[in-house]
């Protein structure tokens, strides 16, 4: 099973040293370098020693791709829910520590790095905490619910130098990487919107014991703990936007509301947001959780061509000729509709493009989290923190909340030059 494991991360990893090597891709993912030496076979005494803090679901998921990464070993747990800590000890087996209190943990001496899964509100606390503790970082997105705390983040890993990633694993997927070249080469033409929606069909809760362990486990509904969809979902896009542009966003509108689930919940169930960028380019994100019809998707649109994301599939303006039989067809159908009156001369009706379109890779990718992982490990044993990853989380994060602030206050967010990264990694 560890064989195979091991021989599935090395074909990706190939697959990845590929890409890596493409000059239309060196400015836009300098990271991958760092995956280069992730082929080589590590021994076990200079495996990286990590620490999970916060073991709730997407704590335990960092546990299983520590597993399949051999240069990582877990040495410690931490979360302040006891069941939580319980489930996670007794998957990762025996010679893990396990803490209540995230400040012990940073004190044991076998923890090279932490990630970082707790609720985003006290993200900043713990990542400053840690680097202080000299530990290096991998952080879930969103860094935090205020912008104060993504500011310190980055400048405590200034301060430190130590390595820091925030949790966006598009910037490792082959699918991601292999169309941002295509935009690279101009495959889609000038880029001139990104639509992205997620969308579920639930109530986004998770039974609780008792009433008043609610907001503990449930925080992703609170205000005091999150920024609802906007920090948990729509950062990943709003990273993926900002990455094929390269550049932020320089203002956003939006309508938040809680339209369906009157359940006690403070976060909007229903976000419409429209970014705008210095090129003129609009980001269209909404998230609902009332319907999963459209479910989940991002689309790079350009004049010659559309990325449809989570289809892994190109779409082309102007496609090949059809078939001759299927052009017959098509002029049939034209020559008898064209005589209808459908409406008067100034209505002529667009219809979509209606291509099956090809895809983006051609092979099935791996787990990206395996490769961001790797990427991170790589980066602690050069000491070669990435800038430009830093810089690609902060401003993901600094994004989400200005579309949250952008709804609660019903007014246009304007981006502030006190936000700009270089400023306030150079400060």
């Amino acid at each position: 099973m560890a064989d195979d494991i091991d021989l599935k991360r090395r074909e990706l990893l190939k697959n990845i040293s590929i890409l890596s090597g493409s000059v239309l891709l060196t400015s836009s993912a300098p990271w991958l370098m760092q995956l280069k030496a992730g082929e080589k076979k590590v021994s076990p005494s200079s495996r990286v020693g990590i620490g999970i803090i916060g073991t709730g679901s997407r704590g335990m998921f960092h546990l299983n791709v520590i597993k399949k990464v051999p240069e990582a070993l877990l040495v410690a747990l931490c979360d302040d829910y006891p069941p939580h800590l319980e489930a996670a000890a007794s998957l990762a087996g025996k010679g893990v520590n396990t803490y209540s209190r995230y400040e012990d943990l940073l004190n044991d001496k076998a923890v090279d790095a932490v990630i970082i899964a707790t609720p985003p509100h006290v993200h900043g606390e713990i990542t400053v905490a840690a680097f202080r503790a000299g530990k290096h970082v991998l952080c879930e997105k969103a860094m935090s619910i205020r912008y104060e705390d993504c500011i310190a983040m980055v400048k405590a890993q200034k301060e430190t130098g130590l390595c820091f990633q925030v949790g966006h694993q598009r910037m490792f997927s082959p699918l991601y990487l292999t169309a941002l070249q295509m935009v690279k080469e101009g495959r889609i033409g000038r880029i001139t919107q990104i639509r992205a929606f997620w969308h579920r069909n639930n109530n986004w809760r998770k039974p609780v014991p008792s009433w008043d362990l609610d907001r503990k486990i449930n925080w992703r509904l609170y205000l005091d703990y999150s920024r609802g969809l906007m920090t948990e979902l729509a950062s990943h896009h709003i990273q993926v936007a900002n990455w094929y542009l390269g550049q932020h966003p320089d203002y956003v509108v939006g309508s938040g509301s809680i339209n369906y689930w009157k359940d006690g919940r403070e976060v909007y169930d229903n976000v419409n947001t429209v970014y705008h960028y210095p090129n003129d380019v609009h980001l269209i994100y909404d998230s609902l959780v009332s319907n999963v019809h459209y479910g989940l998707e991002i689309q790079i649109m350009g004049d010659r061509g559309t990325l449809e994301m989570e289809k892994g599939r190109l779409y082309t303006e102007f496609p090949e000729p059809p078939s001759p039989l299927r052009q017959l067809v098509e002029d049939t159908e034209k020559k008898i509709f064209s005589t209808l009156p459908l409406g008067g001369a100034s209505w002529v009706p667009d219809h979509s493009v209606d291509t099956k379109g090809i895809p983006v890779i051609d092979f099935t990718p791996e787990d990206e989290n395996i490769l961001q992982l790797t990427a991170f490990i790589q980066s602690i044993r050069d000491n070669k923190p990435s800038v430009e990853l830093i810089r690609e989380g902060y401003y993901a994060s600094i994004a989400c909340l200005m579309g949250h602030n952008a709804m609660a206050t019903r007014q246009t967010v304007y981006w502030k030059k006190e936000w700009d990264f270089d400023r306030v990694y150079g400060s």
